[in-house]
């Protein structure tokens, strides 16, 4: 699995400089399990956060100045809000840049985790860390489609339903380059009129 992933994926950068434009944040999309089989970690942002309190997110966050590169970014992040240690964790390449509501350059991060610890939420960002098998999504079993404006160009971006779990907007679409880039998926592109219009 480690071996399709790094193939597939951009090679990783491992320092801001060699960025340009330089991201504003990154986000980690960890990798675990059976080869087969693999899973995918999110988190839910706490009720209490003034900015997208409650939705589904992978865990990342802004850049520090100590960071060395996005992966440095992303790696602390994770370890800050799940208690996912970074020496357990294998970064393997990045995938496209995004933006989010607000404007910020987001830089996903791939990474495979060998032997998965316990994972603890920080009860000052997340409410919940969990896991959904990569067939989920694969199997296309979306509630709706959205269409979206960002920086001048409009797309579309499935979204899903995994229990009590909505998983939509930027996680959604980050989602969906994984999805297509590695694993030859053909998601959020030819479907009907979207049942929300995000801008």
């Amino acid at each position: 699995m480690t071996k399709l992933l790094e193939k597939k994926l951009k090679p990783l950068k491992m320092d801001y400089e060699s960025y340009y434009p330089t991201p504003d944040a990154a986000v980690l999309l960890a990798l675990y399990g059976q080869v087969q089989q693999p899973q995918l970690i999110l988190t839910q942002r706490a009720t209490h956060l003034n900015s997208h309190a409650g939705e589904v997110s992978f865990p990342g966050g802004k850049w520090e100045p100590a960071d060395t590169g996005p992966g440095d970014t992303a790696l602390r992040e994770t370890e800050e809000e799940i208690a996912l240690p970074r020496r357990q964790v294998a970064l393997l390449g990045e995938l496209p840049d995004h933006f989010s509501k607000k404007g910020l350059r987001v830089k996903p991060i791939v990474g495979w985790v060998d032997e998965l610890p316990d994972l603890i939420p920080s009860p000052d960002e997340l409410d919940a860390v969990f896991s959904v098998p990569l067939e989920f999504f694969l199997a296309d079993q979306r509630i709706r489609t959205d269409i979206y404006s960002s920086q001048g160009v409009t797309y579309w971006s499935p979204a899903w339903q995994f229990e009590q779990y909505e998983i939509w907007g930027l996680t959604a679409r980050i989602l969906v380059d994984l999805l297509n880039d590695v694993f030859d998926a053909n998601l959020g592109r030819l479907n009907p009129a979207p049942e929300r219009l995000r801008v």
